[in-house]
């Protein structure tokens, strides 16, 4: 028997009081809240506030100041004009120092509260990002790229302005891990610099060929001690970075610039290091398995007088994510995704017993104050993020950069749904505003990427089902083996099956929601992007069930998806090598290219070096010449997402309209069309 349907939650008015559905344009309008700081005394929080705009294709960014008491309205700080972001409040709460791109480079400013402009602090070709301050406000520590050979900033920006203006623009790699993510290394590398506060002289604090600290896998990876005598930061010294995930932290010395490594007995991952309030432990993330950057990750203290290591949530079933260290110095407060929700924990450094602060809700960046409380992001699929307090067991908004009135927003249902072996897999459901039981609906069948990810009860700025629910949709988010927040072995399923029991899974998932009374059976179309697209080209050869297929940044060929940057993921996640290994064949959708017939729109980013966009090149070429319809969007300045605004309502008005096209519905967005057609044509 099919499980009931669960109601999870409605927002602002009723859709009867409603002046319009939430479109794109209303989600183009919300702030986007960024990085925040407490103030020391816990009485002040500082928040970047982001705003997208459509027509010129950008997003700024402004400061903003309010009481967590609410007891005054919220004072903009900066003008926004640029993206001023990432403030840091001064230990004596008297400045905040931030990043803004103002005059064209990332610096660091600081802003006086009493008044007054920001003034710039630091001037560096490469730019800095991610401040902190020392407990004294002396210095701050922040990172920036440099290159490998230099030892000073007037060799870096030599360099730099060499590079900038010669007549031939070709790359000579000789080793490994030469992109990422988006851009080329170039021979530059991330080190951490400490800033001086009054003068904003610089000093390399972690120089040497590696990367300090490295792309990281979550949390910030450098933290001063309450000392301020030294310092923690997670940098990768293995000698081939492309098939090795083994991060260490590495605790510096100020006072002589000596460095010892804290975990290079675990040849896996270890990052995201804190001190402890009272500066005797460090925390940090830590995996088990190499090689494996989904592993289970787990919290770890370090006492710093016996040098001794302790995992605490070795008995805990899902990954730690964000995590502060609470003012007594004996616990911690965690977040970790939960069956689609990010609830709130906390784990004892003694007995390290976990306990759940507030299970209902999706929380990040937790930051515990003096009083117990503990100031949060919130979000949820129907409100953009904003800031909270967490009061015993009351949840209550400090931040209301949002007003979601007059406007429709779809329901949202939690399922569960039975698979073989006593599984069961959640799924989310968004329905349209005013969603009438007895109509018949089309539906959208959304699969996440990772494909160790899931979707959660929180908001996306990328993939908002809201966008789509009030395009007349019905969307339905399986999260299928291999997701997280249901036990890592739930996690571990996908590797080295991708196109078995996780299909299988998401088969099953789609019988569960063509057999819902109120879906049209014959209007069901299926959208994913990253491992979600590969699924979606793997489901072009092995179902016809769907009327029409999305697919972004998807893999058509896993033997050409090898000139990715991170090595490490597919020789996990296929047992090794191509040559060493039958697994990319076996998951390649390309092999089943004789068996394409279902309608396709294929979208890439030519900065997408994660999946290089040869990837959609290769699986629209297969579709034209099996003679499949399809069309294919490709942005020269985007990469693994989309992420500047008017080609965000690109993006979303292209998919709208090709599921109108196939599933029947009104026009997209004729203005964003028009876009379309004007870089296209």
């Amino acid at each position: 028997m099919r499980a009931a349907w669960f109601l999870v939650a409605l927002i602002g008015a009723s859709a009867q009081a409603a002046t319009h559905s939430f479109g794109f344009d209303d989600m183009a309008r919300l702030g986007r809240l960024g990085d925040f700081d407490v103030s020391r005394d816990g009485k002040w929080v500082v928040y970047a506030v982001g705003r997208a705009d459509v027509e010129e294709n950008k997003t700024t960014s402004a400061l903003w100041l309010s009481p967590i008491d609410k007891s005054v309205a919220p004072r903009k700080l900066t003008a926004g004009t640029k993206k001023d972001r990432e403030p840091r409040f001064s230990p004596d709460g008297r400045r905040v120092a931030f990043v803004s791109d103002r005059d064209g480079t990332p610096e660091v400013y600081l802003l006086d509260l009493a008044g007054g402009e920001p003034q710039k602090l630091t001037t560096n070709v490469e730019g800095f990002g991610g401040p902190i301050w020392s407990p004294d406000g002396k210095f701050l520590v922040a990172a920036s790229e440099v290159y490998v050979e230099c030892k000073d900033e007037a060799c870096n920006k030599r360099m730099h302005d060499r590079a900038e203006k010669a007549k031939v623009k070709a790359r000579v790699v000789e080793k490994l891990l030469y992109r990422h993510w988006d851009g080329w290394r170039d021979g530059k590398r991330s080190h951490l610099f400490r800033i001086d506060a009054a003068t904003g002289e610089t000093r390399d604090l972690t120089p040497g060929n590696w990367d300090s600290p490295p792309f990281s896998l979550g949390g910030m990876d450098y933290a001063i001690a309450p000392d301020g005598k030294s310092m923690v930061y997670a940098s990768n010294h293995d000698p081939v970075e492309a098939i090795s995930t083994n991060s260490d932290v590495w605790e510096l010395t100020f006072g002589d610039g000596k460095a010892r490594c804290l975990s290079c007995d675990n040849k896996a991952w270890d990052g995201s290091a804190s001190y402890s309030p009272d500066g005797k432990s460090i925390a940090w993330r830590a995996q088990t398995r190499p090689g494996f950057e989904s592993d289970k990750f787990d919290l770890v203290v370090y006492d710093r007088a016996s040098r001794k290591t302790k995992r605490l949530t070795t008995q805990w079933a899902d990954w730690v994510e964000e995590f502060h260290w609470m003012p007594d110095s004996k616990r911690l407060v965690f977040t970790s995704v939960v069956m689609g929700r990010k609830p709130l924990y906390t784990v004892g450094v003694d007995d390290a017993t976990v306990r759940s602060l507030r299970a209902s809700l999706t929380a990040g960046d937790p930051v515990p104050l003096a009083d117990g409380s503990i100031v949060f992001v919130r979000s949820s699929l129907q409100k953009a993020p904003e800031l909270y307090r967490l009061e015993g067991d009351h949840a209550k908004p400090i931040t209301e950069i949002n007003d979601y009135a007059g406007i429709a927003m779809g329901q949202v249902r939690e399922h569960w749904i039975s698979l073989d072996g006593n599984l069961r897999m959640q799924a989310w459901m968004v329905t349209p505003p005013g969603f009438d039981e007895k109509k018949k609906y089309p539906a959208l069948f959304w699969i996440h990427g990772g494909p160790q990810g899931a979707w959660e009860d929180g908001w996306s700025w990328r993939w908002n089902p809201e966008v789509l629910a009030s395009a007349g949709y019905v969307v339905f988010m399986p999260n299928p083996r291999g997701s997280t927040g249901y036990g890592q072995p739930f996690v571990d399923a996908v590797s080295r099956d991708w196109g078995g029991k996780p299909f299988e899974d998401l088969m099953k998932g789609a019988d569960d929601l063509a057999s819902l009374p109120f879906i049209d059976k014959g209007r069901i179309g299926a959208a994913g992007a990253s491992y979600g697209g590969f699924m979606i080209n793997w489901i072009q050869g092995h179902t016809k069930r769907f009327k029409a297929l999305f697919c972004h940044a998807g893999i058509s060929d896993q033997e050409g998806q090898y000139a990715t940057e991170e090595l490490w993921f597919p020789d996990h996640e296929f047992g090794g090598p191509p040559w060493a290994s039958e697994d990319y064949r076996k998951w390649s959708p390309m092999e089943s290219a004789g068996k394409f017939a279902t309608p396709e729109l294929v979208v890439g980013g030519e900065r997408d070096y994660r999946i290089p966009v040869e990837q959609a090149y290769l699986m629209f070429t297969l579709l034209q010449r099996k003679g499949v319809p399809s069309k294919m969007v490709v942005f020269p300045d985007e990469n693994h997402w989309v992420l500047k605004p008017g080609n965000s309502r690109l993006w979303y008005a292209t998919m709208i309209d090709w599921f109108h096209h196939w599933l029947g519905g009104a026009a997209a967005d004729p203005k964003a069309l028009e876009s379309a057609y004007s870089v296209t044509r």
